[in-house]
């Protein structure tokens, strides 16, 4: 982030990464946080590896320039990593397994380096820092080329700028973060606020140097002299690169500026030379000149920032002949497009402006269209008047030191922010100014906004998912990506490291090997999770979206809090959380409240329905028993558009449809119980469906299976393969499918057996479902997957369970195939739902559960979630053993009396040793990841038994045995391994 204080300009580059070509000429960087012309408190947060065709990543560090009017030959500090691919598909997984099995402490295959972090700030030990660094860049040269030969003779790209609102700065953040990411060097300065001859001259060598110009063009640029010179600098060059932001091409011609033209120049404009007193003809011949650039013209509006800055980009790299940066942006835009957004944009949402401009003051700190409200409310901790929000107590030391030096109490107390190991307490901060015996009256202050998060809370089917995904669709162009999270509490943590495919990080567990030890599992997955966020952290702007957060802390340990997820608050990424608690990390949500009884209406009406007052009365009262939630209003809307059906008749109807006996629990009780009205409209809907396509209607069918999938978007296909594996039985509802049809007259017609496509059509044209942005998938509301859970349909679970056995795959259902092991194993206190046959399991364990716990591991670093699996896995192949070996009944053995059968596992015995061996290679399994996360003892212990069994069955020369066994004899020598270097250290 640049610091644009009045005596720091904006100049400088990223600190320390950038892919470069070492023999290229233009391969010279400027530190920004290291250079004199820079605040050295500007934070820079430094990623791991920038992407690039190649693995091998070169991190640079500048040294200070020198004080002389020469530029000096720079100093680098040089550190080697290596990225590694992502893991991705069965086989994979299984090879490295096999790796990390066979490997004596860490993979051979595989190298790790960690790099060498110094800290940055310019004026922190000087001397000690240099001879440090010089000690260090004489071990870490990779090659014989040598670095002090390098010189420092151009960077890529110079950008020069004039302004300091926060919109602007955020702008200017983001091109200069997003052509360093390209491997773009660049030097950035807003020289008019350069206060000595020293930090000009090393501005105006760097414009010498730079291979383009790009001159960021605003309403309050041509009355800058230094704006001036660089167009006409550049224009010479033939090198200049406009940027206009809130401005046109059009806008900037000489004659309007000077005689006041339009609105805008009747206050900007004028004979602006005048203003710096300069010349008239350099004035004229430099802003002609932008009408004399040959290139696209780059135009940044408040609706296109992602668009401009990615052409920008674009543009510079096909100009330096980097081809390559080109098509990969171009690669990364289509996958964008669609896979972005989770849903398609609610062409139908109406009403909540209020909340839209809230949201957006809440995450900019300024909104574009109207709205009064400016801050939220932020709990403080009991016993605490004002406290901070920081991330260190030196940032907490400069603020104080600021505050007191204010002497002005009618001031706003600052806010400071504090990070923790555990926790960000958001308290405010109390200035040793305001202590007296008034002290106790001034609690509860009020936090400024505009620092990157925003809460909303509301009760289900309220509209927030519909609130967030309008704002995200109205300002996506802010950001470089909109990052949706489903936050279900066993589903957040996946994916939240689904991101990876997004940010290009590698979160699998051979990126965390080290030479050195053996981490244990928890530091394995707190490693994965600080890649991904820290990616987050970047100059880049990205939207995170937690949708439907049900916990602050992790299902799966208790221990992760959401707070562990996101990136540090004030940055250039922001956050939107979404839940029906009432308050998360001490942040005061905006609470979504139900809309007004005109816009309820207009919702329901829709566009062109004309109803007389009799019928505008029913619709009131359907509203009033929906309690306005945004759901049920919607499917009302959508059966008055597709039946010829009156409000009043719908009305009838509904209160006519009897409610079936469900078993509710705690909160759900007392929610259900209330919105009676909208459990007796989805029973309407499903009547619609079976008189529509008979009793067996596809659709129903599918609704009453989604309700046992993940959480996410589902597959059609997969969604009707499960929907017909639900066993016929006859609903009895004769009654109402007379009473129906005589609403639904000439519907039967258009919806006699239907395709699945036909069937998944029909749910989303009554808003039962919705659809996704991944073609031939969508998505169903929590309200009705859940009530479709309660209808407690014979084998509908077990139908799930089968169709993500049949047509599941790690690569596109992930989600779905833990919810398939939730229902058959029961993890923490669920009971188990589904009980399959031996053979199903088997062939279960086989084609679903092994490759997913090794992909969960291997790829997601997730050791906990996996080795849960596999234990429960291991749990119920033992009972399933323990029931092969008990006697048979009686009755049977009397049928068999020709024979003595004694136990299952003697009527087939071909079966039971199946089950062992499938046992004995999940054993392994669990023991090659214990051994992974040093974990010897059980991991010592499960081999044993892996061996044991399959000596038994196959002998002691078979192939598996031998390579079990293999992996018995290697433990002393890793074990030894270990305890040397827990000696050393």
């Amino acid at each position: 982030m640049m610091d644009i204080e009045e005596e720091s300009p904006m100049s400088g580059s990223l600190k320390a990464m950038t892919l470069r070509n070492m023999s290229s000429s233009s391969s010279a960087f400027f530190s920004a946080n290291q250079s004199p012309f820079f605040s050295p408190r500007s934070p820079s947060l430094i990623p791991d590896a920038a992407p690039g065709p190649s693995n091998r990543v070169v991190h640079l560090d500048v040294a200070s320039p020198s004080t002389s009017s020469i530029i000096q030959e720079p100093k680098f500090d040089v550190n080697v990593g290596c990225t590694f691919p992502d893991a991705s598909g069965n086989s994979g997984d299984l090879q490295k397994l096999d790796r990390i099995s066979s490997s004596v402490g860490i993979s051979s295959s595989s190298i790790s380096s960690s790099c060498y972090h110094r800290d940055d700030r310019y004026f922190a030990k000087k001397e000690r820092r240099d001879k440090k660094d010089r000690c260090h860049r004489t071990s870490s040269i990779p090659d014989s080329t040598s670095c002090s030969s390098y010189r420092l003779r151009n960077c890529d790209v110079f950008i020069g700028l004039h302004g300091s609102k926060p919109p602007f700065v955020r702008f200017v953040n983001w091109l200069r973060a997003e052509l360093e990411l390209q491997g773009i060097s660049c030097f950035v300065s807003d020289r008019a606020r350069c206060r000595s001859s020293r930090k000009l001259g090393i501005v105006e060598r760097a414009m010498n140097a730079a291979s383009f110009g790009i001159v960021i063009i605003t309403n309050k640029s041509f009355k800058n002299p230094y704006t001036i010179e660089e167009l006409h600098f550049f224009s010479s060059k033939k090198n200049l690169v406009p940027i206009y932001f809130d401005l046109s091409p059009a806008d900037c011609l000489v004659r309007d500026i000077i005689e006041k033209r339009g609105e805008l120049w009747e206050k900007h404009g004028g004979e602006l030379w005048l203003m710096y007193e300069g010349l008239e003809q350099e004035w004229r011949d430099a802003v002609h000149g932008l009408s004399r650039v040959d290139e696209p013209k780059l135009e940044a509006q408040d609706g296109n920032w992602r668009d401009c800055i990615l052409r920008a980009v674009t543009l510079i790299a096909m100009r330096l002949g980097r081809r390559s940066v080109g098509e990969n942006l171009t690669k990364w835009r289509e996958k964008i497009e669609k896979e972005e957004f989770p849903f398609t944009r609610n062409e139908s949402f109406i009403g909540r402006k209020k909340e839209l401009s809230e949201l957006e003051f809440m995450l900019f700190g300024d909104v574009s269209g109207d709205a009064e409200k400016d801050y939220i409310e932020l709990k403080a901790k009991p016993r605490r008047k004002n406290v901070t929000i920081g991330w260190g107590k030196s940032n907490m030391l400069d603020e104080r030191e600021k505050h007191a030096g204010n002497g002005c109490k009618k001031q706003k107390e600052p806010v400071v922010w504090k990070e923790s190991e555990k926790e960000i307490e958001m308290q405010h901060y109390h200035s040793r100014l305001k202590r007296g015996k008034y002290a106790r009256r001034k609690r509860g202050r009020n936090m400024l906004c505009g620092k990157g998060i925003a809460c909303v809370s509301g009760d289900a089917g309220i509209g927030k998912t519909e609130l967030i995904l309008e704002f995200a669709y109205r300002f996506h162009q802010r950001y470089k990506m909109i990052l949706w999270i489903g936050g279900e509490g066993r589903y957040i943590r996946q994916n939240y490291l689904n991101l990876r495919s997004f940010l290009e990080v590698d979160v699998g567990i051979e990126n965390s090997l080290d030479k050195n030890r053996i981490k244990g599992f928890e530091e394995q997955e707190i490693t994965a999770i600080s890649r991904v966020r820290k990616e987050l952290m970047r100059n880049i702007p990205y939207l995170v979206i937690i949708d439907n957060l049900e916990s602050e802390k992790d299902w799966w340990d208790h221990k992760l809090a959401v707070m562990d997820l996101l990136p540090r608050f004030g940055g250039e990424t922001h956050v939107i959380i979404s839940t029906r608690l009432p308050c998360i990390m001490n942040l005061e949500p905006l609470k979504l409240s139900y809309l007004s009884g005109v816009e309820a209406l207009s919702l329901m009406l829709g566009i062109g329905k004309d109803y007389p007052v009799t019928e505008v009365d029913a619709l009131r009262t359907i509203e009033e028993k929906l309690g306005r939630l945004t759901l049920g209003l919607a499917i009302v809307s959508a059966i008055l558009s597709e039946l010829p059906i009156t409000p009043t008749r719908l009305l009838e109807t509904i209160n006519r449809m009897p409610l079936k006996e469900m078993s509710w629990s705690g909160k759900e009780d007392r929610w259900w119980r209330k919105n009676t009205f909208l459990v007796q409209l989805f029973e309407v809907c499903f009547s619609i469906f079976d008189h529509a396509d008979g009793p067996r209607s596809l659709a129903t069918r599918m609704v009453l299976a989604s309700g046992w999938f993940a959480p996410g978007a589902i597959p059609v296909s997969l969604l009707a393969v499960a929907a017909n594996k639900i066993p016929e039985k006859c609903q009895g509802r004769c009654l109402f499918r007379k009473l129906l049809q005589a609403l639904t007259c000439g519907f039967t017609s258009s919806y006699i057996k239907k395709s699945e496509l036909e069937a998944s059509s029909l749910l989303l044209r009554f808003s039962i479902a919705r659809s996704s942005t991944k073609e031939g998938y969508i998505q169903f509301n929590e309200l009705i997957k859940v009530y479709a859970r309660k209808r407690d349909v014979p084998g509908a679970a077990q139908a799930m369970i089968q169709a993500v056995i049949i047509q599941g795959s790690i690569a596109q259902t992930l989600d779905h195939l833990w919810a398939a092991c939730f229902l058959l194993f029961g993890f923490g206190r669920d009971p188990v739902v589904v009980e399959l046959k031996v053979s199903e399991l088997l062939y279960l364990v086989k084609r679903m559960v092994l490759p997913l716990a090794i992909h969960t591991f291997i790829t997601y670093s997730r050791c906990t979630a996996a080795l849960e699996l596999l234990r429960l896995c291991t749990n119920a192949l033992e009972a399933a053993d323990q029931a092969f070996v008990t006697p048979v009944d009686k009755c049977l053995q009397k049928s068999l009396c020709w024979r003595s059968v004694q136990t299952n596992a003697q009527l087939n015995p071909s079966l039971w040793e199946e089950l062992a061996l499938c046992r004995a290679t999940v054993l392994e399994t669990r023991a090659k990841l214990m051994l992974r996360g040093a974990q010897f003892d059980i991991g010592e212990d499960l081999i044993k038994k892996a061996v044991f069994i399959r000596t038994s069955i196959c002998g002691e020369h078979h192939p598996d045995t031998i390579s079990a066994r293999e992996t018995l004899r290697k433990l002393p020598r890793l074990i030894s391994n270990v305890q040397v270097h827990a000696s050393t250290t």
